[in-house]
């Protein structure tokens, strides 16, 4: 009873050649470009925000993420934290008149959110796929070499 509510397609591409991300950085960039973070080929996203079941060059599977809201939150903070000091340091040392300003920094917010949405939501996706998150237990891709954790002496 620990099923999906769907079953994924089967990829009809062939398995291509994967070459695994060096570490967690370079499968977040993959993500960021929107490209699979197993192969860094394929495209990770089918529509704008939809992800990929399957990479259409690998085969990885890709259903498994769980990104919700975390991509939404991310951008939030990083348009605010560039936007907001911009807007005060305008309104307050050049004065804009009204409609200027209640056009442009909507305008401004809006456009930035959209571009940085799905890149934010690759990321998200490739460093779950990375870790080994949600499912992504027992991708293919993921056949890294985990560090050994060895115990600190407590004398």
């Amino acid at each position: 009873m620990n099923e999906l509510p769907f079953t994924p397609a089967k990829s009809a591409a062939k398995p291509a050649a994967i070459r695994p991300p060096k570490g967690a950085g370079e499968a977040m960039w993959r993500g960021f470009l929107g490209k699979c973070p197993a192969c860094g080929e394929g495209k990770m996203f089918r529509k704008y925000l939809k992800v990929a079941d399957n990479c259409p060059n690998c085969g990885e599977e890709l259903y498994h993420h769980r990104a919700d809201d975390f991509p939404a939150y991310l951008v939030i903070v990083i348009v605010g934290h560039i936007l907001v000091p911009i807007v005060l340091a305008v309104e307050t040392d050049l004065a804009p008149p009204i409609w200027l300003s209640m056009t442009l920094w909507p305008a401004i917010a809006l456009i930035s959110t959209l571009a940085l949405l799905q890149p934010t939501k690759g990321a998200v996706v490739a460093i779950q796929w990375f870790a080994g998150m949600h499912g992504f237990e027992t991708s293919k891709g993921r056949r890294l070499p985990r560090p050994a954790i060895e115990p600190v002496p407590l004398h």
